[in-house]
């Protein structure tokens, strides 16, 4: 009996601790939420990367101890058997410093064949090695010989124990299973969970944008793992210098130790349902470097900056039973990607502001990395127009 309830009352420290480190991410507001309007097109009905329909988001958060701070998330195309019925995609490389598994296989066949990860830098490995088992496992795929896991990163080593590699099979199948449509979590989760943009905690965050029917009325979503610093601009408010946390700040003040490096990486993952061909993903991709850009991102030598872009339509899907038949598609033409281009903007901008806004403080490593201040950054956005 004693043993019995020293183990409820260790479970109930254990969790008391993880819910301090990582408190519910509806207790901080979204870019939404402060009134911040970010570019000139609606948002989807939940403003996440799950409003391009059949795309489901799981998240696996590890905190462990003093010194575990990382995680898995889970980007699913669609619930069936990706295998089967792969998905077109894309991924273009912003800048190589990272360890972005299956991208050549994307990029040299036009297809996405398993959910795509995210994760640590050093458990990229492992991750790509758990999702070979859960495609080899699932039902109709007992002939399949060859798998190309798609698995991208960001470095959390400043916050958790990097070398440690804690993320295990079961928490790739978990993050997998827990994938679902709908609202997104955001901020210090899954694979956000130990990283930090701009001097301050980063995470996951999401966005989308709908275009008006007139244009073809598709949806784009956009998810990114924020792990990078540069001069953090919001709307155009140069947050990042009014709050005294940016890039260069000491060595152009002559003045203590750098709190943002400049370094670090990114992880941004895109899903549309309009018709669009790899090659014209490729190009949706390119995009979201202007999103990024408008954030105030550095880019620096150790950035590693990915794009993986795909598309959920229905008549674009490549059918393994096909057996390299001869199909009609239409895809969408070359003229009819302005718009798209324009979506993906604006939804990585506010996605890596949601990034930050829901992400809360976490320590690690005898480390800690303050979230933005809500009440500060309100008061910088109102002061430069930006809210009202």
């Amino acid at each position: 009996m004693t043993r019995t309830i020293l183990a409820a009352l260790t479970a109930l420290v254990v969790a008391a601790v993880a819910i301090a480190q990582n408190p519910p991410a509806n207790v901080r507001p979204r870019a939404s939420d402060l009134g911040l309007k970010v570019g000139i097109l609606p948002t989807g009905p939940v403003d996440a990367i799950s409003d391009v329909a059949g795309v489901e988001v799981g998240h696996m958060t590890i905190i462990r101890g003093s010194d575990v701070r990382t995680g898995v998330t889970a980007i699913l195309p669609h619930a069936g058997n990706l295998f089967r019925e792969k998905v077109p995609g894309a991924v273009l490389v912003g800048n190589a410093f990272g360890k972005l598994a299956g991208s050549t296989q994307v990029n040299e066949l036009g297809e996405i064949e398993t959910p795509i990860l995210l994760t640590s830098t050093l458990s990229v490995p492992r991750a790509a090695d758990a999702l070979i088992d859960y495609m080899l496992a699932l039902p109709g795929n007992e002939d399949v010989e060859s798998v190309n896991p798609l698995v991208g990163e960001t470095n959390d080593g400043y916050l958790n124990d990097v070398r440690g590699r804690h993320i295990t099979r079961e928490d790739v199948f978990a993050a997998i299973k827990k994938a679902k449509t709908g609202s997104v979590e955001e901020g210090s989760v899954g694979a956000g969970t130990g990283t930090v943009a701009f001097g301050f905690k980063g995470g996951i965050g999401t966005s989308s944008r709908r275009l008006p029917p007139k244009l073809g009325g598709y949806t784009v979503g956009v998810l990114v793992q924020t792990n990078f610093g540069g001069v953090l601009t919001m709307a155009g408010a140069p947050v990042g210098r009014e709050l005294g946390r940016y890039y260069l700040r000491e060595e152009l003040q002559q003045e203590g130790r750098a709190t943002d490096r400049g370094e670090g990486s990114v992880m941004v993952v895109i899903a549309t349902d309009a018709p669009v061909d790899a090659r014209n993903l490729k190009r949706l991709a390119a995009r979201a470097m202007l999103g990024l850009g408008r954030t105030g991102a550095a880019g620096s030598n150790g950035s590693g900056d990915y794009v993986i872009a795909f598309s959920t339509s229905l008549q674009m899907r490549i059918r393994s039973e096909d057996n390299g038949s001869t199909r009609k598609i239409e895809v969408l033409a070359n003229e009819g990607m302005s718009p798209l281009f324009l979506a993906v903007i604006e939804a990585t901008e506010e996605a890596v502001y949601n990034s930050l806004l829901r992400a809360t403080t976490i320590t690690g490593r005898g480390h800690t990395v303050e979230a933005l201040p809500i009440e500060k950054i309100t008061a910088i956005l109102r002061k430069y127009g930006a809210i009202k």
